[in-house]
């Protein structure tokens, strides 16, 4: 987890780099989509893989042909090429970000699965602080590809531990092999969906980078086929927010779609409208990435204390108050670093929000289905985040279209952003569980007492 957050930190700022240096500057938009729409159809492969036979096997798979992208995007010499990479770098973390949350879900007992969380929260604290930093100096002194090259040799060492050390069946035994648990939220015959929607995100996401009539087809043809396909991958009424698990994986789209896209708006609000030097881009992005991981240790101590979905509840306020800043910094008398603190709150509210909407999830998980409910949460995240960032970009070219400066536009996509964020604090009691989130046993002993550390 730490150097895939290191990775994500690290080549996101090159991507534009690399596509000026491939004479592919018109298809950035898809390159940069490209991670985000693999990523579904990752975590409905791994999600299944690891209900048949355990978290071991998708997240060996994944880790791997993590290193494989890397070297593809490396030596890409057509801006084609790189997105190839980028989109079978996504299907390889959509993997092995299932087969972690389904490994903590099968291994360890209710009372450590929070602070498990909590830790692969910390674990993008350094990437954050150094990722960016060391990404761009090497790119600058040496070469973009230095950077994608340097990544894979850093994730080897990982995959040929996840090798040597995971080939023993015993580890993270999920469901026994062709053992498929009745009304489960995802099936094997739903990779085929999960391709079509990975193929419509990406078509959404290019749809709206510009207005023309290609765009226009390409974003109408993504979202028919995400009206059409979504549902399938998806937990029966959770476009109704039924209660328990349908309620959670909508959550999960609504606040993850919200904040994605302020994370989106706001750095390009700060360069393009307020024109701020790039290291106060740079500290909101950091402050952020901490704020995050400080609000996730502080739910993680908040284990049976406080029910999981009132912490939802208030993650959204939380997110509603920071995207309220947001709005305010787009008046000109406003200090621009307002929109940092915004930035930071809006990752307090997801530091609470996300891993206690993951615990939920595992809670309300049919037994032997953690791998194909975290499959479902990753499928509802990157949705959320098609759709929302769809919607806010498009909203925020028609009224820059009509409008002589930028910040009404910024402000009306801000807004809009409160749709979602309210829909969360709304539902947040219909994802409760029916019993305490800290249940009375025996004391841990064996491998949870092993893992009583974190």
């Amino acid at each position: 987890m730490f150097l895939t957050g290191f990775a994500s930190l690290a080549v996101m700022p090159l991507l534009p780099v690399a596509a000026e240096d491939l004479d592919g500057v018109g298809l950035y938009p898809l390159v940069a989509g490209a991670f985000v729409a693999a990523s579904l159809f990752g975590g409905v492969l791994g999600g299944a893989w690891a209900d048949r036979g355990g978290a071991r096997r998708p997240l060996i798979a994944g880790v791997v042909l993590t290193v494989v992208t890397l070297l593809v995007s490396a030596t890409s010499t057509t801006i084609w090429q790189l997105a190839l990479g980028r989109f079978t770098d996504g299907i390889a973390a959509g993997m092995v970000a299932v087969s972690v949350n389904a490994a903590i879900g099968q291994s360890y007992p209710d009372h450590l699965r929070a602070r498990a969380l909590a830790l692969m929260s910390a674990c993008w604290i350094v990437p954050s602080l150094a990722g960016p930093p060391l990404a761009g100096a090497v790119a600058a002194w040496w070469s973009w590809r230095a950077v994608f090259f340097g990544l894979a040799g850093l994730t080897l060492i990982p995959a040929v531990a996840a090798v040597l050390l995971l080939r023993r069946p015993t580890a993270w035994s999920g469901a026994a092999a062709g053992e498929e648990e009745p009304g489960g939220p995802v099936r094997r015959s739903a990779l085929p969906s999960a391709v079509v929607v990975s193929v419509a995100a990406a078509l959404t996401q290019y749809g709206v980078s510009a207005w023309n009539v290609r765009h226009a087809a390409c974003l109408a043809a993504g979202l028919a086929l995400l009206v059409a396909f979504a549902p399938r991958l998806l937990p029966p009424g959770t476009w109704r927010a039924g209660r328990g698990l349908p309620a959670t994986v909508l959550l999960r789209a609504l606040t993850s779609g919200a904040y994605f896209t302020l994370e989106a708006f706001v750095p390009l609000m700060l360069s393009t409208a307020r024109r701020v030097p790039g290291v106060v881009t740079g500290l909101a992005f950091t402050t952020a990435a901490l704020a995050w991981a400080g609000a996730s240790w502080a739910q993680g101590r908040l284990q049976g204390r406080v029910p999981r979905h009132r912490l939802v509840a208030v993650g959204a306020g939380t997110m509603a108050v920071s995207v309220a800043l947001a709005a305010l910094c787009t008046l000109p008398a406003v200090p621009a670093a307002t929109a940092v603190c915004a930035m930071a709150l809006a990752a307090v509210g997801m530091g609470l929000a996300a891993p206690s909407l993951t615990l939920l999830s595992l809670a309300h998980a049919p037994a032997g289905r953690h791998g194909s409910v975290s499959g479902a949460m990753q499928i509802s995240q990157n949705l959320g985040q098609t759709l929302v960032l769809a919607l806010s970009s498009a909203l925020f070219s028609a009224v820059s279209a009509g409008t002589a400066g930028r910040l009404p536009a910024f402000a009306t996509a801000f807004v809009l952003l409160l749709v979602p964020i309210a829909g969360a604090a709304c539902l947040a009691g219909r994802t409760r569980t029916t019993s305490p989130d800290r249940r009375p046993g025996p004391e841990p002993t064996g491998t949870a007492a092993r893992t009583e550390h974190l």
